[in-house]
């Protein structure tokens, strides 16, 4: 039997670790060519020596995805590469917790970029090779797009935005045949919470969380991996899932 990805061009950002080299591992296992993007190239290399040796066809790109150019020049490399672009998996992301009150809003800043941004000038530059392939984006939300909690304000407004942004253009484009599909973790184990440098907000949420069974990456790979495995007519649109112990 034919795997379910075999002739598919996709393109993950944030692949260098966790979720996004989960799920680059996760579509090549199925078939698909991947393109796997991020800014630490040397990880990169060795994920996609991993997966040639396995038979898959790979093409690295260092990339972040707040530098719009890069972007387009990341798509373009893609494309000529491998093809066109089936699937675009927008996982490239930051979590810079901390209170409002005397923020370094830098951090602000680098969340905004990378998390929204970044993921907007992905699809913009993605989306004509989308409607030609009919394909399908992949919106890396979380569960911050859905429960608001302290000391989050601005990577909450980031992943809320996301959502708002995708169901903007889920709107624009089914009627096209592009299905775009949104993913709401939870408190999975990835490289992310480290991240955070407000040494308060970081102690208090490595607490809450320590005594939890988080997801682990490869739980979010294999829901990307039904989500863009569906038949053409049926658009998973949204997977929101958390650890069982997570209230």
């Amino acid at each position: 039997m034919p795997s379910a990805l075999q002739g598919k061009v996709a393109l993950i950002t944030g692949a260098s670790s966790g979720i996004g080299e989960a799920t680059a591992r996760a579509l090549a296992a199925e078939g698909a060519a991947v393109a796997i993007a991020a800014r630490r190239v040397d990880r990169l290399r060795a994920l996609g020596e991993e997966l040639t040796a396995a038979g898959t066809k790979v093409h690295v790109l260092e990339l972040d995805v707040a530098d719009q150019q890069a972007v387009d020049e990341a798509v373009r490399s893609t494309v000529e590469a491998l093809g066109g672009i089936d699937i675009l998996v927008n996982n490239a992301g930051v979590m810079l917790l901390g209170p409002v009150e005397d923020a370094d809003t830098s951090d602000w800043h680098r969340m905004i970029e990378t998390n929204l941004l970044g993921l907007m000038y992905m699809t913009r530059a993605a989306l004509p090779h989308l409607l030609r392939s009919r394909g399908t984006v992949v919106q890396m939300s979380s569960i911050a797009g859905r429960v608001v909690v302290r000391n989050a304000a601005v990577y909450q407004a980031t992943k809320f935005g996301v959502n708002a942004f995708s169901e903007t253009l889920r709107q624009e484009v089914t009627e096209r045949g592009v299905r775009v599909v949104v993913i709401e973790p939870g408190t999975t184990d990835t490289e992310l919470r480290g991240h955070i440098t407000h040494a308060p907000t970081k102690a208090a949420y490595e607490e809450r969380i320590s005594k939890m069974r988080k997801l682990q990456s490869e739980d979010i790979a294999e829901a990307v991996r039904y989500a863009v495995t569906a038949p053409p007519h049926a658009t998973v649109h949204e997977i929101f899932i958390r650890p069982t112990d997570q209230v």
